[in-house]
């Protein structure tokens, strides 16, 4: 399985490096936090670690670490507009709880 992007998603994250004049890609992670035990995590890339398995979408690169590839094997980012609010959404099928807030989750 792979982690992939929507092309609305793809198209946002083009946007950002675009505008922000460098980088290769978004990196997609997992990390310890909220009330459900696990977070999402972006972050624009400039350099790919030695460790990150790397996936394309859409014309995007997708750069997932190993330990986080555990919680996001199979997962979509969309970009979604919810009335005044936009942002990424985690299709993420590995998802067993979120908590109230929609902040965190757990497997």
């Amino acid at each position: 399985m792979a982690v992939t992007l929507t092309e609305k998603a793809a198209a946002q994250v083009q946007k950002h490096l675009s505008a922000r004049g460098a980088g290769i890609g978004l990196r997609l992670a997992v990390k310890t936090s909220g009330c459900s035990g696990l977070a999402y995590a972006l972050e624009f890339v400039d350099e790919p670690a030695p460790e990150d398995q790397l996936f394309e979408s859409h014309g995007v690169t997708v750069l997932v670490d190993p330990k986080s590839l555990v919680y996001l094997e199979g997962t979509e980012l969309d970009f979604v507009r919810e009335g005044l609010n936009e942002g990424f959404k985690f299709n993420n099928p590995n998802v067993k709880n979120e908590c109230g807030c929609g902040e965190s989750f757990n497997v």
